[in-house]
Order: structure tokens, then sequence, then C-alpha cells
């Protein structure tokens, strides 16, 4: 009989959880979604800090074997948070990092995570130190076989660490170790991968100060997939840094260098 509750009961609190965390997070979210169209910024603020204590609360909750399942559902928050401009114009996006935790926490595996972590916690809430930190957390559960692909989080930490925290000596070793992990495999992406990869370490370790390698690391976020807010920011920088951005008749992004480095 006890077996019996003990079979019985296990999959019913799992149930509780899981429903918990639905219960719990989704009509914050559609108070954050919808308080833009009459919310004071200061109603917004205290839903964003209702948010972060929901986020928390998901940081330490047992799993109970969900940790995939948590970190989808996190992950969908986020791009809904990520999403809503007209609230993020006003308040930032201080959040992103928090949902990272979260999210990489329960799937260090979650490889399109990585690239949001970068441009969301990088790029618009300016915390490279806490992005880099979590893709270093990561990276301990990565190889270079599983999941495929995961040289990827190596670009994404090199990127962080060249353009947003001037570190040119730590972004060579990121590019050094993603062209290494991509080299591993004969399809033509990986390869270009390496090839791309080295080139960036090899500008870095003659010239940290180097114009391409900063260039090429901008085409990297260019060609992320990526909002166009977050392109026309590429654009200016890659500009800046004298090279040109044009586009090709089928309708894509082709980076041309200035003469000297």
């Amino acid at each position: 009989m006890l077996l019996f509750r003990q079979t019985f009961a296990t999959p019913f609190v799992i149930c509780l959880c899981i429903l918990g965390v639905g219960l719990i997070q989704s009509p914050q979210l559609q108070k954050l979604i919808t308080s833009k169209q009459s919310a004071s910024i200061e109603t917004i603020e205290k839903e964003i800090k209702a948010e972060n204590i929901r986020l928390n609360f998901l940081k330490k909750m047992p799993s109970f074997g969900y940790d995939n399942f948590i970190a989808d559902l996190v992950y969908l928050n986020f791009l809904q948070y990520f999403g809503d401009d007209q609230v993020r114009d006003k308040t930032g996006y201080s959040l992103s990092p928090e949902y990272f935790e979260v999210i990489l926490e329960r799937d260090p595996r979650f490889l399109a995570a990585y690239r949001s972590l970068s441009i969301s916690t990088s790029l618009y809430a300016a915390m490279p130190e806490r992005a880099i930190a979590l893709s270093e957390k990561g990276l301990k559960s990565l190889s270079p076989w599983v999941p495929e692909k995961s040289y990827y989080v190596w670009r994404f930490k090199g990127v962080d660490e060249l353009l947003f925290l001037g570190n040119a000596k730590a972004a060579e070793q990121s590019f050094a170790t993603a062209a290494n992990w991509a080299s591993n495999f004969s399809d033509p992406e990986s390869q270009m991968i390496a090839q791309t990869s080295q080139k960036t370490a090899e500008f870095l370790n003659r010239n940290p100060n180097s114009k391409y390698a900063q260039i090429a690391t901008w085409a990297i976020v260019l060609n992320n997939q990526v909002d166009q807010k977050t392109q026309k920011r590429a654009i200016r920088e890659i500009e800046a840094l004298g090279g040109k951005v044009i586009t090709t008749p089928e309708g894509t992004k082709k980076i041309i260098f200035p003469p000297e480095d």
C-alpha cells in the first residue's frame, strides 16, 4: 500500500509543480505585455520586480526531472520579455541575465539560448561580464560533439569578450577554441566556422587592436539572425571601423574590409 501511494504521489507532485510554474508566470508575463498600453513607469517597475522574484524562485525550485521543460518555458517567457520593445525602451533589459540563469542552469546544452544570452545581456543590458560568466559555466557541460555545433558557444563568448569587454587575449583564446572544436567536423558550415574563427584568432594574436578582428566579430553579430535594431548597430560599428556592408543580389550581407588593418 505504501509503495502504491508513493507511486501515485510522485507524478501528482510533479504535475502540481509544473502547473505551478505556469500559473505563477503566465499572469505576470501578461501584465508585462499589456502594461505598455496603460500602466505608469512605476507600475511597470513593480511588475518587473515581481517577475524577478518569480525567476529567483525558479532558480531554487526542484525540477523532478523536468529541467528541459522548465528551460523551454522560461525561454519562451524571455522571448516575450525581450520582444516587448515599448516597455524595454522605458525600463531596459536588466532581467535578461536572470532568465538565462534559470535557462542554462536547467539545460546548459540549450544551444540557441547562448546566442540570445550574448545579444540580450551583453549588447542590450550592457552586462557582458554576466553573459561571459554564464557561458563559462555552461561550457563545463559541453564538448566538441555534444550538443551538435557547440562550437558556436565559444564564438558567442569571443564576441562578448572582444566587443563589449575589450579583452582581446581572452577573445583570441575563445575563437581559437571555436576553430578547434569546429575542425572536428567535415560539413561546410563547420569548416567555414573553423576557418573564420582561426583567422580572427590570428588577427588578434598579431594585433590585439585589430580592426579586421573587430569587423569580423561584428559580422558574427550581423549574421546571427538578429532583429533590425541590432543589425543597424552592427552595421554602424562596422562602418565606424572602416568597413562597408553591402547587400548582394541574393539578399545576403557582404562585408568589405578596409585596405589596412
